[in-house]
């Protein structure tokens, strides 16, 4: 049976970092520790075998703990973590974690480039040197980035062709608003370049936390699976973030539905082939 992957959960510890996008109110359903022991009774409840954490802030030391987790852990399987792509030396810091206790584990980066004030970031000479180098590394670059972010994102897909990137959450779509535009047509400019994968995960978070109903998510999701196909879309949960919209079981539920007009085999790689095609996941 192929191995189900959920390609897209966090993990922090509250007594080691704060985390600082934790910046209200709404975080409070969230503000705690979680640990992989929180998360394995939702991976055994739906038979995912393998996941890949994600980096949840700005930190290398970050980064080291998670690689660590990930190598005494039989579950984790990858790990996207942070450098500073804009440092000259970003390949050396790459060079060293992967170097490092669990590092093996390795298998992309990210940086919250929705929270940089320049919607064209991803155009700096830094920035791309950066992205440059984690091609280098043989490592896969995550997008967070919104509508807002879009077009510098197509940009650097485009002229980077040596780089896989995997765009997180779907750019965020104005699920909330029902809008489509200029989100879709973006989505889709980006999904005709060969080199990027989806995440079929965090819709629930952009969609009313209080009252959102499947029908509202689920055309931004089918949207998604036609735009990049079911060979280029990975499911993710987003947990323990999506705690704020949905628990686990309904995340799982959502994307079930999104995916119940594929083929088999077609479920089987979004559900966990994608993904370890996407970041080279060993076996």
């Amino acid at each position: 049976m192929p191995r189900r992957i959920d390609a897209h959960h966090h993990l922090w510890d509250l007594t080691r970092r704060e985390q600082p996008w934790m910046d209200g109110a709404w975080a409070e359903p969230i503000r705690r520790t979680f640990t992989p022991d929180d998360l394995a009774p939702h991976l055994d409840a739906h038979r995912i075998d393998a996941t890949v954490v994600v980096q949840s802030s700005s930190s290398v030391e970050e980064t080291r703990e998670l690689l660590a987790l990930a190598g005494g852990s039989d579950r984790i399987a990858g790990v996207v973590g942070w450098a500073d792509l804009t440092d000259p030396g970003v390949g050396e810091v790459l060079a060293e974690l992967a170097a490092g206790p669990g590092g093996d584990r390795l298998v992309g980066l990210r940086h919250q480039v929705q929270d940089e004030p320049d919607p064209r970031w991803l155009d700096r000479e830094d920035a791309r040197r950066g992205l440059a180098a984690v091609a280098d590394a043989g490592l896969v670059y995550d997008l967070l980035v919104t509508p807002r972010e879009l077009p510098a994102a197509i940009d650097a897909v485009r002229e980077l062709p040596q780089l896989r990137f995997v765009l997180d959450h779907a750019a965020k779509p104005p699920v909330a608003s029902g809008e489509h535009d200029p989100w879709g047509w973006q989505l889709a400019a980006l999904a005709a370049l060969p080199n990027v994968d989806c995440k079929l995960s965090g819709l629930v978070t952009e969609a009313d936390w209080e009252g959102w109903k499947p029908e509202q998510v689920l055309p931004y999701a089918w949207h998604v699976l036609d735009a990049f196909g079911p060979g280029r879309v990975l499911f993710g949960s987003d947990w323990p973030v999506c705690v704020l919209a949905a628990t686990y079981d309904e995340v799982v539920a959502l994307a079930d539905r999104a995916t119940l007009r594929l083929g088999e085999g077609e479920r089987a790689a979004v559900f966990g082939g994608n993904a370890a095609r996407a970041y080279g996941l060993r076996a």
